[in-house]
């Protein structure tokens, strides 16, 4: 009876997602200004949860400096960019991977937000991508990133990639950790459907980008920002167990 009653929930969120993220997206489409089309879609994502029960609890908003900055989150479900959508101010453009470029209406949709996508599998491809998205931070632009790039059906918090705290340093913008709880039980990679739960999103202090005289600040900004989400994603540290 368990087991039903999960199937049928997991349907009825499939069933509320499909309509409303059609609808979120033929708004975006039409709707003038950048900051309308991302206050439109937090709406949807806001509008998600609900339906889908999942209650969503947002911590450390205070932390978020007025200007712009690079956040940057742990990676645990397909539902994390849904999650920092409904979660964040309408203002952060998301670095995205590029095989999402393949998923036609998701592709649109974020395009739409201003999503940046990036390519780890050619360093021609990175380099441009790095460019691209470093010339947008230092522009003024908030950036969110998931530095560990992808995600796996075990708990625990993989290795960050630099680009985020390369991004971060090089255009002189603080680093707000945020550690994503709740997601990877809901809908776990390899999952079909969704199980009830509840989000937490707890943002952390800014880190500061220190100076340009600083030696490998970005490496030492990707530290600070691991170890803090670390001690709050409450996941093991996939890093020590290889």
């Amino acid at each position: 009876m368990k087991r039903l009653a999960q199937i049928l929930y997991g349907i009825w969120c499939w069933a509320a997602f499909l309509p409303l993220a059609l609808g979120t997206l033929a708004l975006v489409l039409v709707a003038p200004g950048l900051e309308r089309r991302r206050s439109i879609a937090r709406a949807g994502a806001r509008g998600f949860l609900a339906l889908a029960g999942i209650p969503l609890a947002v911590r450390g908003l205070e932390h978020l400096p007025p200007g712009p900055c690079v956040v940057v989150a742990n990676h645990a479900s397909y539902l994390d960019g849904v999650v920092m959508q409904a979660a964040l101010p309408p203002r952060f453009a998301f670095v995205i991977k590029k095989e999402m470029v393949h998923v036609p209406l998701a592709s649109l949709l974020l395009r739409r937000l201003g999503s940046e996508f990036v390519d780890r599998s050619k360093r021609e491809s990175r380099a441009a991508d790095a460019r691209r998205v470093l010339k947008r931070a230092a522009n003024g632009q908030a950036i969110g990133f998931f530095p560990e790039g992808t995600f796996t059906p075990a708990p625990g918090l993989g290795p960050f990639h630099a680009g985020a705290f390369v991004t971060a340093a090089r255009a002189g913008l603080p680093v707000v950790p945020i550690a994503l709880r709740g997601t990877r039980a809901i809908l776990p990679a390899e999952a079909a459907l969704p199980q009830p739960g509840r989000i937490e999103v707890e943002l952390l202090p800014a880190l500061a980008p220190g100076t340009p005289d600083e030696p490998d600040r970005a490496d030492r900004l990707r530290r600070e920002a691991r170890t803090a989400i670390l001690a709050r994603v409450g996941e093991p540290d996939l890093t020590e167990a290889t």
